[in-house]
């Protein structure tokens, strides 16, 4: 360290996680602390993607930091701007300013013998902290099909969160493959200039409908005049919320209540029989994510709109071949194929004892209550491994997350030592406590197949429980989980 009370701290993303890190190293009295992006602006997934139709599916008062209110969302759910912009604000307003660095992608980050973490920019540049607190979100690196022939496609392809806003969709065949989060938000958006949008199914979703409502001028004047309303609503759609966790448990009722919305929702918006039983999934309700679309099952029913039940199989110079043997024409391919969830590649990681972390994560990714992992001394995730809390926004757990972190470094600080990583035993036993909950959640469950669970089995995303039970967890972390010298 610089000196006996100062830790320098590098913090690589500056999306929610890690403004809200930022934060609480600031209210912590944490001053030299550097906030890396490799994006113009703050803001991560919100910065990175651009695509048509992109909004959040939680609602807006929920989706924001807990201490940061916004009166000004114009409306329930929010598009991507609006979202952005909130994120800079923020950033600005938190005093975040000064700190972060932008248009600087970390490449590498590794431990030296001394106690200390070098960092190098992609350009060679060369850092040293004591700390790294890696707040990338997990919703960045395109995952294409593995196919024969895309290499072969004599049109214009991209991925639907790499948007390519150069290619004119008005009048042309368009395949889209795929129809989960990023697709129902897309769908209703090309559907609307395409000349003919056809849409690749390879499994239905459990869509809710979204009821965006508008906010009024009005209502956001009352909104700023008193704040117990947002409050209130606040705490209304958190209640709300917390019924995903029943939806989500194998046995519970709300599983089923959930499922008969779904199916009654298809009723009141699909004619067709034929298609109403297509956009029934065959899973349980959330072993593949949650969605809502207000407009996505409508645009379905659009005369140049054709939903094809069956997966991507090739892809031909001139369209594409599904996996029951359809030959389809296409001008336009959009991969709306989902991420690369939890690329721990993304960034050579190097801990101690030489531990590469993404050789350690590659098929079994784990942490410490979601932000830590051993032999990589004050190397923290904000939200890492098993990391989420299904029933709160994303904001809540990342806000627990990087509250914990801050002070256990505040802790260490105190106590006069340099490093602190989490103890083997520790580290097993949570793990472990965790593998016999998984089972009791859809999306943990043997027979789910989803980003949710990797090819091994393991169900690397989401914490088993419900923010209650994360919260304690937290609240009772301490040096004493930890390694410290």
């Amino acid at each position: 360290m610089s000196d006996s009370n100062t830790l320098r701290i590098a913090i690589i993303g500056a999306g929610p996680a890690g403004i809200a890190t930022g934060r609480e190293l600031i209210q912590k009295g944490f001053n030299e602390f550097t906030i890396f992006d490799a994006l113009d602006a703050p803001g991560g997934t919100w910065r990175l993607h651009t695509y048509p139709g992109l909004a959040c599916d939680v609602w807006a008062h929920s989706y924001t930091f807990s201490y940061a209110p916004n009166p000004d969302w114009t409306a329930s759910f929010v598009d991507q701007p609006e979202i952005q912009a909130y994120l800079a604000r923020c950033a600005s307003e938190f005093g975040l300013d000064p700190h972060i660095t932008l248009n600087t992608r970390i490449a590498s980050a590794h431990y030296q013998e001394g106690g200390t973490w070098l960092v190098q920019t992609s350009t060679g540049e060369s850092h040293e902290f004591d700390v790294v607190i890696n707040a990338m979100g997990n919703q960045h690196t395109p995952l294409f099909p593995n196919v024969e022939g895309m290499d072969s496609f004599q049109g214009d392809s991209f991925h639907g969160t790499r948007w390519n806003h150069d290619v004119d969709l008005a009048g042309k065949k368009v395949v889209l493959v795929g129809s989960a989060a990023s697709a129902v938000q897309i769908v209703p958006e090309v559907a609307k200039i395409a000349g003919h949008l056809t849409v690749l199914q390879r499994s239905a979703n459990w869509i809710m409908p979204r009821g965006k409502k508008p906010y009024s001028p009005r209502q956001r004047e009352l909104a700023r005049r008193f704040p117990a309303i947002i409050s209130l609503t606040r705490w209304w759609q958190r209640l709300l919320m917390g019924q995903v966790e029943h939806a989500v448990t194998i046995g519970h009722k709300r599983m089923g209540q959930f499922e008969d919305m779904v199916r009654k929702f298809i009723g009141r918006t699909i004619s067709d029989p034929k298609m109403q039983e297509e956009l029934v999934p065959d899973t349980h309700y959330g072993c593949q994510r949650g969605l809502v679309s207000d407009d996505f099952y409508p645009a379905l029913t659009r005369d140049n709109v054709e939903l094809v039940a069956s997966g991507l199989q090739q892809v031909t110079p001139t369209g594409v071949v599904t996996a029951d043997g359809h030959s389809i024409d296409a001008d336009v391919i959009i991969y709306c194929t989902g991420y690369r969830i939890m690329d721990f590649d993304r960034i050579d990681v190097v801990g101690a004892n030489g531990k590469v972390l993404a050789e350690v994560m590659a098929d079994d990714p784990r942490a410490h209550k979601g932000i830590a992992v051993p032999d990589f001394p004050n190397y923290f995730f904000a939200v890492g491994p098993n990391g989420l809390v299904l029933n709160v926004s994303y904001f809540i757990t990342a806000e627990k997350n990087v509250e914990t972190i801050v002070r256990l470094l505040d802790q260490m600080r105190e106590a006069g030592h340099h490093t602190l990583g989490v103890k083997q035993d520790v580290f097993d036993e949570y793990n472990s406590w965790m593998n016999e909950r998984f089972a009791r959640f859809s999306w943990g469950s043997s027979d789910c197949h989803s980003y949710y669970r990797n090819a091994a089995g393991h169900a690397p995303f989401l914490f088993p429980g419900n923010f209650k039970e994360y919260r304690r967890l937290h609240e009772a972390s301490g040096l004493a989980e930890y390694d410290v010298s």
